[in-house]
């Protein structure tokens, strides 16, 4: 079946395609000439840190580089002959070559693939250092190797300054794209590409906010946490008043990224334009882009909603709501869990009456509309696909968030020391969406990543003798209430008053550029908005016309969590595992966070749980009325009571912990789909567990147990096995079919990997079996289900869940070239099913058998003739090829990509699921 591109999320985002074009007419020398404007800067000698407890064991990597920012010239020189510029790809190489690498790692060679994450710059490896806009209490040294900015203040508000200056020299362009994002104004500013135009519609519908909402956020947060608060705010104004000078030195001195004058805010020859300051409404606004995408669990209420009534259509509503629940998966007795040790965090559970349903009538539901009025290419077709995609991804329950952490406590290490390998998997950009920084001052002592422009604190990485990463959780922040109209469609009964809906626009045109030839266009999008948050869908329900409105916890509050940043970047306050998990209960987004000092091990579960009214079950929609709404909920602030941190998952000095956006613990229910018995992060559960048993654990173990995890293919490890068990159940004699399982076997003994045969070669081992897999697993599932659960259901849970999410597939989340694969999945529906057929034991089974039903023999029939079918599926029809790779290219369909957001590109590199920016630490003592 063809494969088509799907770009979600921040792969919809416009770049300068026409460039190409453009070069062809313009001519580079003379451009060239008269654009380089190196900005001279005299290197000093850096003083050791003294205040390092890692002993020369902390390591990092993001790729593809620390710098950002081009001016046109070098956008010119990349676009033309591949020219990078300095420290624009330096750690791509690396990170890269561990792939094919880390077989022979030793805890020698990490630095290999990974940089000395140790505080300071030795003096022979200082590049350069200077004292932003001449001041005295701040300096930014960057080192040789990678150009990453280590910034030490004498002053609080001078180490601040220091680091927006560094983030604006590293990131200005990616930063400023993004408050437009966070504003729904990005067609307006970088052009009105389709692509563009999804997604700003993405984002505006869940967090329309006007720029009142973004200024009470501030207030807000400032207000309810005392000096925290003060100081918060008095670092976020140093940190803009860092941005901006840099922002007004790269204009008069003619250095600024050249995209502002392919997008027409700039003009090369006479630098007429604008470069607008940032105020501190964009942080929240950038906030709140980063906050949906990593961070905000949950949704997805009306479409569990229909697939429920789809199962109740089938079978009847009591065995439909067990088939349902089957494939839910809500507490899945066999799911993989990060708090291992069988304590239970009960939260957003099946109740056992369940109150304030609101089903919509079957077949009512309607997507609410966001754009109006448009006009030109506003209009367009591709605008229409590029806001349904948009659309579909919004409001989906299966966030995007990813990210993988092992973390060893120092009884099962060779040391006696905790061991970690972790970090968050935030795609790959270019530039990348996080940056690289050290920032020394008083009350912050911290290097790591931090999403550009809200780097005024590291937000993951070490301190002075810890550090932390996160992973996204998922849990449930969001609930979906039916408001029952009243007057007209604009008007809603609350409290039983009827109440007029609150009406949110932004209205965007844009015209033509030489980055983006997209013709004139314009269109207004318009949110309704109720107490119960903005309306997604409408409905009946009982013959009553509703509007589902969508209210997140963390909504109006995108703010918030700079409190809890604050506290992990200052080491008065960070001095073990304890204060570690106090400083992540300050943050409201839904995270997994995870701790190691050279003594201690922690974990901790982040976010608002609000506490549900008795009754309500957290995975349908329910009646927008006072006995369903959050416990001590207040409209006018969206703030409500919480569960207790001691009710959310944590843990302290555990074995081991692993998560790779799986199951937290017993009892937890998390939002997506798909926690069941095979999951990815069984690849980590798998390999930890056994060096844990094995003990001695050192550094090199640990990251080649990620990095063996990186480059297996889930189905084929965990599930392909049962699946041949089947086949082979009786005599192959089909000679294709025979062929095929041969291959698959042989692909399975060699430890069912997607590497190459060799560094560079650019080709599997094991090929054949990889395309035989991922031509199978599509077709197998639907012949598996589709029969038993009939059309209209086997479609309302692929809405649910995906089937497949294979590094070539385009028809997963994450779309194509994207590195995180497997998150998404019908992995554990098909394990389930052929253990049950087998005959094994199933704890949690689905509610019916399914393939051949139930009948082996049957079962064995549709695998082999699925099988068959995809044996004789060509490469190219299975691998068909993009703008990037020619069809039937297997490596390169799989091949991660830097997508640009900017005018440098880069080359492809060869699959890893791993974390995009990752720590390796291992501390040698405390203070």
């Amino acid at each position: 079946m063809p494969r088509r591109t799907v770009r979600t999320t921040l792969d919809r985002l416009r770049t300068p395609g026409r460039l190409t074009g453009f070069l062809k007419s313009a001519s580079i020398c003379v451009l060239i000439a008269g654009l380089l404007s190196p900005l001279t800067q005299a290197t000093a000698t850096a003083a050791t840190a003294s205040n390092d407890y890692c002993g020369g064991q902390c390591s990092d990597i993001l790729p593809p580089g620390e710098n950002g920012n081009a001016t046109l010239a070098q956008i010119l020189l990349n676009q033309a002959f591949g020219t990078q510029p300095s420290h624009a790809e330096d750690q791509l190489g690396p990170y890269a070559n561990l792939a094919t690498g880390y077989s022979g790692l030793t805890d020698a060679k990490i630095n290999t693939f990974f940089n000395d994450a140790s505080f300071g710059v030795p003096s022979d490896q200082v590049a350069s250092t200077e004292s932003p806009a001449g001041r005295g209490d701040v300096t930014i040294v960057r080192d040789k190797k990678t150009g990453v900015p280590h910034i030490t203040g004498t002053t609080r508000y001078g180490t601040e300054f220091g680091a927006g200056y560094a983030a604006a020299e590293d990131r200005l362009w990616l930063m400023d794209v993004f408050r437009h994002v966070g504003r729904g104004q990005l067609t307006t500013f970088a052009g009105g590409a389709a692509s563009n135009q999804g997604l700003e519609q993405e984002f505006y519908r869940n967090a329309p906010y006007s720029e009142a909402d973004l200024q009470a956020q501030i207030d807000n947060a400032v207000a309810n946490n005392g000096a925290r608060g003060q100081q918060a705010l008095a670092d976020a104004n140093a940190y803009l008043a860092g941005i901006n000078a840099y922002i007004d030195a790269s204009d008069s001195g003619r250095y600024f990224p050249g995209e502002y004058v392919l997008t027409g805010h700039k003009d090369s020859i006479t630098n007429a334009g604008t470069i607008d300051h940032f105020k501190i409404t964009d942080l929240v606004a950038l906030g709140s882009v980063i906050g949906a995408l990593f961070g905000a669990g949950g949704g997805g209420e009306v479409n569990n909603a229909i697939s429920l009534i789809a199962a109740q259509s089938k079978y009847g509503v009591a065995e439909g709501t067990k088939v349902w629940e089957s494939f839910r998966e809500r507490n899945d007795p066999e799911a993989v869990l990060t708090v291992h040790n069988g304590e239970s965090f009960p939260y957003a559970n099946k109740p056992a009456d369940a109150q304030g349903e609101a089903l919509p009538d079957a077949g009512s539901v309607t997507t609410e509309p966001l754009v109006y009025d448009a006009t030109g290419t506003g209009a367009s077709q591709s605008a229409t696909a590029a806001s349904k995609t948009a659309t579909t991804t919004a409001l989906s329950s299966a966030r995007r968030g990813m990210s993988n952490a092992l973390v060893v406590s120092g009884k099962y290490t060779a040391s006696g020391h905790p061991i970690a390998v972790f970090g968050p998997q935030t795609g790959y950009f270019a530039p990348q969406l996080l940056m690289l920084q050290e920032i020394q001052g008083p009350g912050i002592s911290a290097r790591g990543a931090s999403f550009a422009g809200l780097s005024m604190y590291v937000e993951l990485g070490r301190g002075q003798d810890y550090s932390w990463s996160a992973t996204t959780s998922g849990q449930d922040i969001i609930d979906t209430y039916a408001v029952e109209l009243c007057q007209d469609d604009y008007h809603y009964l609350y409290h039983g008053t009827c109440t007029a809906m609150d009406k949110v626009e932004q209205a965007n045109s844009w015209k033509p550029t030489t980055a983006d030839g997209t013709a004139a266009g314009s269109y207004t999008m318009r949110v309704w908005r109720t107490k119960y948050g903005p309306v997604e869908y409408r409905a009946t329900v009982g013959g009553k016309k509703v509007a589902y409105t969508t209210l997140r916890s963390s909504y109006m509050h995108e703010a918030d969590s700079i409190i809890g940043f604050q506290m992990l970047n200052d080491p008065d306050y960070v001095k073990g595992p304890k204060d570690f998990q106090s400083a992540a209960q300050h943050i409201n987004y839904t995270f997994n966070w995870f701790y190691a000092d050279s003594s201690h091990t922690a974990y901790y579960n982040s976010g608002d749980n609000p506490v549900r009214a008795s009754g309500v079950d957290a995975e349908f929609p329910v009646w927008g009325q006072a006995a369903y709404e959050w416990r001590n909920w207040d409209p006018a602030t969206n703030t409500a009571a919480y569960t207790p941190p001691s009710a959310h998952p944590n843990s302290v000095d555990q074995d081991y912990y692993v998560s790779w956006n799986n199951k937290q613990a017993l009892d937890y229910t998390s939002a997506p789909w798909g926690d069941g018995s095979v999951h990815r992060g069984n690849l980590l559960e798998d390999r930890v567990k056994k060096l844990v048993a094995a003990g001695g654990v050192t550094r090199t173990k640990l990251v080649q147990a990620m990095a063996d995890a990186a480059l297996a293919d889930l189905r084929a490890e965990d599930v392909l096995p049962k699946l041949l068990k089947v086949v082979n159940s009786s005599a192959v004699t089909d000679s294709t079919v025979a062929d095929a399982v041969s291959k698959l076997q042989a692909w399975v003994s060699a430890g069912a990997k997607r590497t190459e045969t060799s560094a560079g070669s650019k080709k599997y081992a094991n090929a054949d079996a990889i395309r035989i897999l991922d031509a199978w697993w599509p077709l197998l599932v639907k012949a598996e289900f589709q029969p038993g659960l009939g059309n209209d259901l086997y479609t309302a849970i692929t809405n649910n869940l995906p089937v497949d999410e294979a590094p070539s597939a385009a028809h997963g989340p994450t779309g194509s070239h994207a590195g995180s694969s497997f998150q998404y999945g019908w992995w554990s529906y098909v394990d389930k099913d052929i253990r049950a057929v087998l005959g094994e034991n199933v704890q949690g089974p689905l509610g019916q058998k399914y393939c051949g039903g139930g009948s082996l023999g049957s079962c064995r029939d549709i695998l082999m003739s699925t099988l068959k079918t995809a044996a004789g599926t060509s490469a190219s029809t299975v691998y068909p090829g993009d703008s990037l790779c020619s069809a039937g290219d297997q490596w390169c369909a799989d091949s991660i990509v830097q997508r640009t957001l900017g005018g440098i590109k880069h080359g492809n590199i060869s699959w890893q699921n791993r974390p995009t920016f990752q720590q390796v630490v291992e501390y040698t003592s405390h203070r």
